[in-house]
């Protein structure tokens, strides 16, 4: 299926690893700028001074009056302070309130920005800019928002405290959530989203032990720029629209918000947005059954953070007036929106209760506690290869149950086939084979199984009418005993992969006759036609005759046939004379040549042609005048 998208890339320069802070005079200077304003908050002074340090002479004056939300007022004080100094450009060093603060300037005055992050909200990669003013935020998303260069320096978040790096940390997870069941996403987005996903629920999982572990801090740094790049590229939904509105409306502090919601908005849009879970909860590394949304809500739980938004300090009395502002304007997302709807996340997030999960997660919890009981119940099986192959054939016949939805009518129509292909197979009529031949995976095992060597000849399906035990023959026999057909002699040499004869070879031979069918399919043949068992002589030689082999239709009239016609494809098998060979020393041999220039080489109904198979049944006039054919050929066998 075509999918039909449109990605808009901002530009940004990203500087990203150890000690970069030491970079940042490179950067203002290489953007053309002399006159850097210092941004920073109270609690960052520290890190503000080795900015400044850094910068030397490129540093003409600092703000450290960033705030969360970016109020407008805060925004006004320090653009006094730029236009005093004549700044051309702003250095932020800090959280989202400093980045908030940077854009903010810089929107409204045309100056680049450096920006150093020292937590990870991501927004440092986006055009968009959230202010907020008289108690409301709003957003708004322009090219001059984006910051001009961003410089990771994974040192900068090392001492971010355990509590602020995890909220934080979700809050750039919610970014790349809510990019996956976007309207705007497509295939890149998607991508980094994933990944996003992966770096930063590895960095949640190990922060507590060694919080100070810079490959953990690299991962959340990573995370986080992934996750902010996909916040730029698409539209957000439900959760976003709630943090802002919790944010703006009830001073609520941001991170920890959107580490409360985000759970209970990812259970909200669950239903409606289901492969978007499943890549989610596979991404997360989801485990015991459990969904995309418990398993964010337990990751947060094991990290340390805030599980409801009664902790944040939102009062039980403001849960209605949050779902009317909530609800208040129209905006994309996966599930409908109601009033009612948004009323009962809400509550659940502020009593902190862990997401229920949705009908499609429920379900999926219960089909893999029963898979994992099966597995159990083979787990003693003393043959380890057998262990192998039945757990793995219980995962795969599981989950092609669950990813296709598999109902139950369905179901007992493939018992059914099964039964009725059991039904119709005896000693001569081998529906099974014939149902792995048709699907192909004969095919792939014959591959997997036989075709090891490169110098060897390739090897073939044998096919549902190969009988055990032919008629013993001496050289020169005609196999055909008589049947009509254009007559056919055959000059085959055996050889090993270094060209050395292989005497007294036992090869099996058998073909259909001119009409399509072999001696099997036709109860009232007298004994076996159109097989035998051929010995090579000393030089591995082996001469016989026979008729020249016809395109035939496998047997059609079982469930096979069915399935053939169901899906719009035709019974035939390309002409073709089957050969086993046997010697001391050397693998097993089952092939097939295939009549160059017959019909359906390139359709064969079971998957068995090979080029290599492929050769000449040379025609020639005999002394009679009729027609007939030559076949000659060295087959090559691989060592045991």
């Amino acid at each position: 299926m075509v999918t039909s998208f449109v990605r808009t890339v901002h530009p940004a320069r990203i500087v990203f690893g150890r000690g970069t802070l030491e970079t940042v005079p490179e950067e203002v200077e290489r953007l053309g700028r002399t006159r850097a304003l210092v941004l920073a908050s109270p609690e960052l002074a520290e890190l503000g001074d080795r900015v400044e340090k850094a910068l030397g002479p490129l540093a003409v004056a600092r703000f450290d009056g960033a705030a969360m939300h970016t109020p407008v007022e805060v925004t006004t004080t320090a653009l006094e302070v730029l236009r005093e100094v004549g700044a051309d450009c702003v250095v932020a060093v800090g959280g989202g309130s400093t980045t908030g603060l940077a854009k903010a300037l810089a929107v409204r005055t045309g100056v680049d920005q450096v920006v150093l992050p020292t937590t990870y909200a991501g927004s440092e990669v986006t055009p968009v800019l959230g202010e907020t003013a008289d108690g409301v935020k709003t957003t708004r998303s322009a090219p001059e928002i984006l910051p001009e260069t961003v410089v990771y320096d994974v040192e900068l978040s090392a001492d971010l405290p355990v509590a602020m790096s995890v909220t934080s940390a979700v809050n750039a997870l919610a970014h790349a959530v809510e990019a996956l069941y976007s309207p705007d996403a497509e295939p890149v987005t998607d991508a980094l989203a994933l990944q996003a996903i992966q770096l930063l629920a590895r960095g949640l999982r190990a922060l507590p032990a060694d919080p100070r572990d810079l490959d953990t801090r690299s991962d959340l740094l990573r995370g986080a720029w992934l996750a902010g790049t996909c916040l730029g590229s698409v539209g957000m939904g439900l959760h976003h629209k709630l943090c802002h509105t919790l944010g703006g409306s009830f001073d609520l502090p941001h991170a920890p918000t959107h580490t409360v919601v985000l759970p209970h908005a990812m259970a909200y849009n669950a239903d409606a947005a289901p492969e978007a879970m499943r890549r989610i909860a596979e991404a997360l590394g989801a485990t015991n059954g459990q969904d995309a949304p418990t398993a964010v809500f337990d990751l947060i739980g094991r990290a340390g953070g805030p599980t409801s938004l009664r902790e944040l300090g939102l009062a039980e009395t403001d849960l209605d007036r949050v779902a009317d502002l909530a609800s208040a304007t129209p905006y994309p997302n996966p599930a409908p929106l109601t009033r009612d709807g948004l009323a009962g996340l809400l509550r659940r997030a502020w009593a902190g209760e862990r997401p229920a999960g949705s009908s499609t997660a429920a379900t999926a919890a219960a089909t893999a506690r029963i898979t994992e009981q099966v597995v159990e119940s083979v787990a003693d099986t003393p043959d380890p290869r057998l262990r192998h192959l039945l757990t793995d054939l219980v995962r795969r016949l599981h989950a092609f149950a669950v990813d296709n939805d598999l109902t139950q009518p369905e179901w007992q129509y493939g018992i059914d086939f099964l039964t009725r292909a059991g039904h119709i197979t005896s000693d001569t009529r081998q529906e099974f084979v014939l149902l792995s031949d048709t699907l192909g995976l004969s095919s792939v095992v014959d591959l997997l199984t036989n075709s090891r060597t490169p110098d060897s000849t390739p090897s073939a399906v044998l096919g549902p009418f190969y009988v055990e035990g032919p008629p013993e023959l001496p050289q020169g026999s005609d196999i055909s005993r008589g049947a009509p057909g254009v007559p056919l002699s055959v000059d085959v040499l055996v050889t090993d992969t270094a060209d050395r004869p292989v005497p007294d070879a036992v090869v099996d031979v058998w073909q259909s006759d001119d009409n399509g069918f072999y001696d099997v399919q036709l109860p009232d043949l007298d004994g076996p036609v159109l097989r035998g068992r051929l010995r090579t002589d000393a030089e591995g030689r082996l001469r016989f005759r026979s008729i020249l082999p016809s395109e035939y239709p496998i047997p059609d009239d079982g469930p096979v046939g069915g399935m053939l016609t169901a899906t719009g494809r035709h019974p035939y098998r390309a002409p073709h004379l089957h050969f086993l060979i046997r010697s001391p020393g050397h693998q097993q041999l089952v092939t097939q040549l295939f009549v160059r220039g017959g019909r359906y080489l390139d359709s064969d109904a079971v998957f068995g042609v090979k080029d290599d198979l492929v050769v000449d049944f040379t025609p020639h006039t005999g002394p009679d005048g009729e027609e007939r054919r030559e076949l000659t050929f060295t087959f090559r066998l691989a060592p045991a």
